[in-house]
């Protein structure tokens, strides 16, 4: 799996992420580059979730403008834990988005396996991003992870800031994952990192 963290300026936590091989978020709010490390971008729903601020249209589109086209990914905008509400805005920007390499919809509390694949055929370079409420992520991670894998497409998990929450995505057949903490604090790149690795070796052993 490839680690993302979410964008910071920190020279020793940039400096532990290009070590540790991970990479970064860029969102409407962080948009700077980062020497050296690659990048994905975000839609910034999930901050102004937070601050309950409405979605940063604007600075969104700046962004793909910018850098769109050179993203791993780019994460659709949603709306956090709104079900049919999040899916009918997310679709609402394929028209704009739709021809860049490689979309992910955000799936939300409330949003069926039905009504996701049927977005999906419609749309051949859209992967999923599991986001939504924690406990419903977490008791949900692995049939998302099915359906990502009946359709052959990318998975992300968001809000991975934990050893066993690195377990559980592994475990539920994701490609990648981002969380907060190894760009707030540098120390705890090191155990996040571990279980990566842990992770990644014994897919290989299962593999072989």
């Amino acid at each position: 799996m490839i680690g993302y963290a979410s964008n910071t300026g920190t020279r020793r936590n940039l400096e532990a992420l290009r070590a540790a091989g991970w990479r970064v978020l860029l969102t409407p709010e962080n948009p700077i580059l980062r020497t050296g490390l690659k990048f994905g971008c975000d839609n910034g729903a999930w901050s102004c979730y937070q601050q309950n601020t409405k979605f940063n249209e604007r600075g969104f589109v700046r962004l793909i403008d910018k850098v769109g086209g050179a993203a791993d990914f780019v994460i659709i905008p949603d709306i956090v834990a709104a079900g049919k509400e999040s899916l009918d805005f997310s679709r609402s920007w394929m028209p704009r988005l739709r021809n860049l390499r490689l979309l992910l919809l955000p799936i939300q509390d409330g949003m069926s396996p039905k009504e996701v694949g049927a977005f999906l055929r419609e749309y051949p370079n859209v992967g999923l991003f599991l986001g939504g409420s924690t406990e419903w992520k977490l008791c949900e991670m692995f049939g998302w992870g099915m359906v990502a894998h009946s359709f052959g497409r990318y998975y992300h998990i968001g809000r991975v800031n934990t050893a066993r929450r690195i377990q559980l995505a592994e475990e539920a057949g994701a490609h990648s994952f981002d969380g907060t903490s190894a760009s707030r604090y540098a120390s705890t790149l090191p155990l996040l990192e571990s279980s990566r690795q842990q992770q990644r070796l014994f897919t290989a052993r299962n593999v072989v």
